[in-house]
């Protein structure tokens, strides 16, 4: 997959993983991206470490559950970061 595409799978990965948690996550569109690109390479990691698949194919159904089950880790680790600094405040 080439750089774009991966940019792209990161950005709707981060979207549709910020429309499946509750709650209100902050970040605009470019924390979305950014997290979406992290989330998709760590499902892509892990993906090739649990079940020895790898993000290829942009439209292939085994690299979208990767890049969106990787946003979700991410969101969350990163909903708890920054809720930890609001409730400090």
């Amino acid at each position: 997959m080439g750089f774009f595409g991966f940019l792209i799978l990161g950005l709707l990965a981060g979207a549709i993983a910020k429309l499946i948690l509750p709650g209100k996550q902050g970040g605009g569109w470019f924390v979305t991206l950014l997290l979406g690109i992290v989330g998709a390479l760590l499902g892509g990691w892990l993906g090739g470490l649990i079940f020895n698949v790898n993000l290829n194919e942009f439209f292939s159904l085994s690299t979208w559950l990767l890049a969106i089950g990787g946003s979700l880790i991410v969101l969350l680790i990163y909903g708890a970061l920054v809720g930890r600094k609001g409730a400090k405040r």
